[in-house]
Formats: C-alpha cells, sequence, structure tokens
C-alpha cells in the first residue's frame, strides 16, 4: 500500500462502507495486538463482525491489489519496527460467538483458545484440556495445529468453515486438512478460519479441571510468562529438543537491547523491557545460527515475521 494517505483512501472508504466507521483504525500500532508488544503501525486495521463482513473485507482488499494480513490474537507474531504496508483483518475483535450441540462446539475464529477449554470443562466436555494455556486464536490454532502437553487441535478438530482464496466459503474435515506438527493446509492453501467444530467427549468437570490446573501449574513452573513473549519461539528439531540446544550452546539469558533468551526457559524469546522488533529478530538470528555452528542444527522460528 501507498505511503500517501490519498492513495488509500478508496479502500478506507469502502472497508468503512463494509464494518463501519469505528471499525478501520488507520495507522494502529501493533504492538497493542501482538503478545510480544512490539511493532510499528499497520497502514489500516479493519475489525470486522462475522464472516459475511470478512469475506468482504478480504475481496475489497484483493480487487484493491493491496496487501492484507488475518490477525487472530498476535500470539505467534513478529511484526516490523516500521509496521505493515496493508491491511489488517484482526478477527480476534470480532468474530467470537460460540455453539454447543451435545459434545460438539464450534467456535468462531477470534474465540480465545483458552476460554475454549474453560467453556469445555464448564460443561463437562473433555478433549481440550491441552489448550487451557495456549494464548492464541481459534482460527490460529487451526492455522499452525497448535499443541502442547500431549495434545493438539488434530486430536479434537472435526471440520472447519474457511474463506478460499477465490472467496467462496467452504468446510472442509479435519481430515482433509493435512494437520501434523505446527502445519495444516490452513496455512499452506491460504484459508481464512471463519469458524471450527470441535468434537468432544463427556467427562467429569472436576477430572477435567484437575488436569487443567495440573497442566497451568507445569506452565508456570516452567515458562516465563510473567514477560512478554510469542511462547515458544523455535519449532522442535527432529530428534532434539530446541530448548536444551539453546541451553547447551550456552545462550540462556543472551540479549541485545530489550529482547533476551528466557533465563528460566531457554526455548522463549521473551521481551524485558523496551525490545524493538529488531532486537528480537537479531536474538533470534544469534541463536539459530550459534546451535548450528555448535551442533549442526538449524532451528526454524515458530514465529511468524511481517513486514
Amino acid at each position: 500500500m501507498s505511503d500517501t494517505a490519498s492513495d488509500r483512501e478508496p479502500l478506507e472508504w469502502r472497508l468503512r462502507a463494509i464494518v463501519g466507521e469505528d471499525n478501520v483504525l488507520v495507522d494502529e500500532p501493533m504492538s497493542e495486538h501482538t503478545t510480544f508488544k512490539v511493532g510499528g503501525p499497520a497502514d489500516l486495521y479493519v475489525i470486522p463482525e462475522d464472516a459475511g463482513e470478512v469475506r468482504e473485507v478480504l475481496r475489497a482488499c484483493d480487487e484493491a491489489g493491496v496487501e492484507r494480513f488475518v490477525l487472530g490474537r498476535g500470539s505467534d507474531l513478529l511484526v516490523s519496527d516500521e509496521g505493515y504496508r496493508g491491511v489488517i483483518v484482526a478477527v480476534a475483535d470480532g468474530l467470537t460467538g460460540v455453539a454447543v450441540d451435545g459434545t460438539e462446539i464450534t467456535c468462531q475464529a477470534g474465540v480465545d483458545l483458552r476460554e475454549a477449554s474453560e467453556m469445555a470443562c464448564e460443561l463437562g466436555l473433555s478433549g481440550l484440556e491441552f489448550a487451557c494455556g495456549i494464548p492464541g486464536s481459534v482460527g490460529g490454532a487451526c492455522f499452525m495445529n497448535a499443541g502442547a502437553y500431549g495434545g493438539c487441535i488434530a486430536d479434537v478438530l472435526k471440520c472447519v468453515r474457511v474463506v478460499t482464496p477465490d472467496g467462496s466459503v467452504d468446510t472442509i474435515d479435519a481430515a482433509d486438512l493435512e494437520l501434523g506438527y505446527r502445519r495444516s493446509r490452513v496455512a499452506s492453501d491460504g484459508l481464512v478460519v471463519l469458524s471450527a467444530t470441535f468434537d468432544l467427549e463427556k467427562g467429569d468437570p472436576e477430572k477435567i479441571r484437575a488436569t487443567m490446573d495440573d497442566l497451568m501449574r507445569q506452565r508456570e513452573e516452567k515458562q516465563p510468562l510473567a514477560l512478554p513473549s510469542a511462547g515458544s519461539t523455535f519449532k522442535r528439531p527432529e530428534g532434539y529438543f530446541a530448548g536444551k540446544l539453546i541451553m547447551d550452546a550456552g545462550l540462556q539469558g543472551y540479549r541485545v537491547g530489550g529482547a533476551e533468551v528466557s533465563r528460566k526457559h531457554a526455548g522463549f524469546v521473551v521481551n524485558v523491557g523496551g525490545a524493538t522488533a529488531a532486537d528480537v529478530h537479531a536474538v533470534i538470528e544469534h541463536v539459530q545460527d550459534e546451535v548450528e555452528r555448535q551442533f549442526g542444527v538449524r532451528l526454524q522460528p515458530e514465529v511468524r515475521f511481517l513486514g
């Protein structure tokens, strides 16, 4: 998108007509919308409130030839200090509906995965306990097949409703999503999740709660939850654990500016205060280079980079 306001105005007007005046923000700082708490301004930040608006916003951007990015809760995202020259489509701010049908829960893409886990517990439905501490949206969780503590989205997902690259809406069974370790057709095929249906099992709410409490205790003991981060910074390399490789490389506590390899868990890069995206990126690159130099393993980021 051009830096000049006059060049972006036609699309801005069209988006305001779709989602309403108050749901289009100009030069919105992305530091307010990522768990790293860093990132420069997005040209336009758009908040659709239903599936139809999502589809219309995507179509408007594509017809205008303007780059767009669909944002959940920003929990796996590093936005550059220069920001994003395009349109952020913020589904987590608007698509938050939930429907229950027996043992199935259908959540719109913006629902917080932790809240979905809590709702399932309250309903006496088991299967989403693993998600009780994952700070992402349902849409983002489907995008990357999020998982923790031996469970993942693939274990409980029945189907997703998506917007396809040609603008049509389709329902795709989980079996056809090619869900693997931190990957899915949602990501590889450019699908935009509108909602996801989880197929759970009846369970004892007290036992479900006990499991969730235990998992949260483990998280709090082992992970630097008090500091801004994007969770595990690196994917698990086959045959290794990223955190152990980083620790064995002597990188725990390595710091650039306000970004640091966590002293509590080496698999996390954290914002210890005043970090820039450049600081975080520099730490990630140094860790990759040093671990590869010492052990011959190139760590792949689990974090996505934007801008």
